[in-house]
């Protein structure tokens, strides 16, 4: 997640505020950056700076804003994002201030130019900050792609225009790569090729923000005879929005994920939500065989179109595994590295960019401690002095081409376990007597590391229980993988009493547990696929 603060005299302003999910934490809860520490050293903005509209650069801000109450400026399409969040918290909308890329806005002693960049998502911007001292370039996420799905490649001359800077406070994330990032036309002709030799269904992963991905898989439907369909809520939101922009403006008509089934094999390409394994979302339940709109068969073919997020490798490998189950073919870097295209500048391209810019001084952020490192190093093959790398909280001071350590802050990023408010917990803590009883029966497979659920999630109560069928489902799914057991009796020893204390956290008053576990067919197509009872 990403939070910087550019402070000149007493005056402040914040250059974006994300958040990122705790899928390492049960129930993955949100972490947001901690600003309470912030604001008793007196450093709270007067207005945000948005980057672009991924989740690590503004996810958290409809949380953060109400202390800092201040003007927030971004692009058209980063701020349709936050107007959703806002309106999501209860929060008014007046303080999203539209910008188009390219433009200047000014904040006391800071003026900001949002310059246009290429990246992941369309409307990204690098911010030219310039104070009454030091000309200063914040790249966010970028790379330099000459033949764009969406916009004008990167302008070389608005960034020759600023040199010299003093300070280039730039992406690491692929510097340790050589040469230079893979165009996204590139990935969408791998794509094209991989699906036109599919003969079932076709379900390609991506993130959702890829719009440019998204609409060249749009292309791909029409040119190969195959009916688009989004599953996924974050897919169908970002969609709405790109659509409202005028992004998606020749997208094909889609097929409501309700009539998928009515539909032969080779006429279905679903573009789908979770290629980093998150529990919840659409390819989850679908290589669970739990999707209530598609249950996908032998020789189906699933596309991974992204990278792997760092820490995320498990989860990943843990879904692939599902879909390895049930026959389905999958298709990734591994078999094809060029069906994802990475949004961020490999070492080629940050030479470029530094001809052009000539910094003084170069701040590496963003990417692990070894990115970073890796581009301290580039940075002094060309002559650029990289004082330091900093961590988390360190507050450095742009004095006379120096780049000084001022303090070190020891903040504790928040988790927010309730989506609704930060803080809240998922449902109170109330009375513990037993409420009649509640029964849940898995169907579990041994794998050769352990046990993993098949089928879907089959539970019945004598009263009604305000249960998250999908979040208990998620919960069992993760236990279950973690549990060393030889046998059903020791796995189901080991799970009892976890299983108990989530319920115990979650109901208001906890019933009677009856758990039983079955050993699953190993045979997908015979799984057990009776719906759950109420």
């Amino acid at each position: 997640m990403n939070l910087s603060l550019y402070g000149y005299e007493n005056d402040w302003i914040a250059v974006d505020c994300g958040m990122m999910i705790r899928q390492d934490l049960p129930d993955q809860p949100l972490q947001i950056p901690d600003v309470e520490h912030l604001a008793a050293h007196a450093m709270v903005p007067s207005a945000v700076y948005i980057t672009h509209g991924h989740e690590d650069h503004l996810g958290a801000l409809a949380w953060i804003w109400p202390r800092w109450n201040c003007p927030v400026y971004a692009t058209p399409l980063a701020i349709e994002l936050l107007r959703a969040k806002f309106i999501e918290q209860g929060l008014k909308t007046d303080a999203l201030k539209p910008v188009q890329p390219g433009a200047s806005v000014t904040t006391g002693p800071f003026e900001v130019t949002f310059l246009p960049v290429t990246h992941s998502i369309p409307e990204s911007c690098a911010l030219s900050i310039i104070t009454p001292r030091h000309r200063i370039l914040h790249t966010g996420d970028w790379k330099r792609d000459e033949r764009p799905l969406i916009g004008p490649p990167l302008s070389a001359a608005q960034f020759q225009a600023l040199a010299p800077v003093d300070l280039v406070v730039a992406d690491s994330t692929n510097a340790d790569v050589e040469g230079h990032s893979r165009s996204e036309a590139e990935a969408a002709s791998a794509l094209e090729a991989v699906i036109r030799n599919c003969r079932g269904r076709v379900v390609v992963s991506c993130f959702a923000s890829n719009i440019a991905r998204i609409k060249a898989l749009g292309d791909i439907a029409e040119r190969s005879g195959r009916r688009a369909a989004l599953l996924g809520r974050s897919m169908e939101r970002m969609v709405s929005i790109a659509l409202q922009l005028g992004y998606l403006d020749d997208f094909p008509p889609r097929v409501p994920a309700h009539d998928l089934g009515y539909l032969h094999p080779e006429e279905v390409l679903i573009i789908a939500t979770g290629s980093q394994g998150e529990p919840r979302s659409a390819l989850s339940r679908m290589a669970q065989g739990r999707h209530s709109a598609l249950d996908l068969q032998p020789d189906d073919d699933v596309i991974f179109s992204a990278r792997a997020i760092p820490g995320n490798e498990r989860p990943i490998e843990r879904l692939k595994a599902g879909f390895k189950r049930l026959g389905v073919n999958v298709h990734d870097e591994h078999t094809d590295p060029a069906l994802h295209a990475s949004g961020h500048p490999a070492r080629e391209e940050l030479r470029q960019l530094y001809r052009w810019i000539q910094p003084k001084l170069l701040l590496p952020v963003h990417g692990e401690a070894s990115h970073q490192e890796a581009h301290r190093e580039l940075a002094s093959e060309l002559g650029i002095d990289v004082p330091q790398l900093v961590k988390n909280g360190a507050v450095l001071a742009l004095e006379a081409e120096a780049l000084l350590p001022r303090a070190q802050h020891h903040l504790r990023p928040q988790l927010i376990v309730s989506r609704a408010r930060p803080g809240e917990r998922t449902h109170p803590v109330s009375a513990r007597q037993h409420a009649h009883s509640l029964s849940i029966a898995l169907n579990v497979l041994p794998t050769a590391t352990g046990w993993t659920r098949i089928g879907r999630l089959m539970w019945d109560s004598e009263i009604s229980l305000p249960l998250d069928e999908d979040a208990l489902a998620d919960w069992l799914d993760e236990r279950i993988d973690a549990i060393r057991a030889d046998t059903l009796l020791q796995l189901r020893q080991q799970l009892f009493g976890p299983l108990r204390d989530w319920l115990h956290e979650r109901l208001p008053a906890l019933p009677e547990i009856h758990l039983q576990l079955m050993p699953a067919d190993p045979q997908p197509e015979h799984e057990v696929r009776t719906a759950s009872s109420r």
